[in-house]
């Protein structure tokens, strides 16, 4: 099977009534879906929560790099 290459796709997400847009891979956007299935909330709902532990932080990165970090993260656990 061929490496799933493929250039950032930008979506929009709400966290906290307010809109903000995301660039992630479409492979991170499928786990991400994948993630927010398995948990039972919405796509919104996770990556708010994935924010609010970003923020918290000592050194927070980017909301799309503490997303692709979070769902690596996952996958080890």
């Amino acid at each position: 099977m061929a490496a799933p290459y493929h250039p950032p796709v930008k979506r929009s997400v709400q966290i906290e009534g307010h809109k903000t847009s995301i660039s992630l891979e479409p492979l991170f956007w499928d786990m991400l879906r994948d993630a927010a299935a398995a948990e039972g909330v919405a796509i919104n709902a996770l990556v708010a929560r994935i924010d609010e532990e970003r923020i918290r932080a000592a050194n927070p990165c980017g909301l799309a790099g503490a997303i692709r970090i979070w769902l690596v993260s996952r996958g080890e656990s």
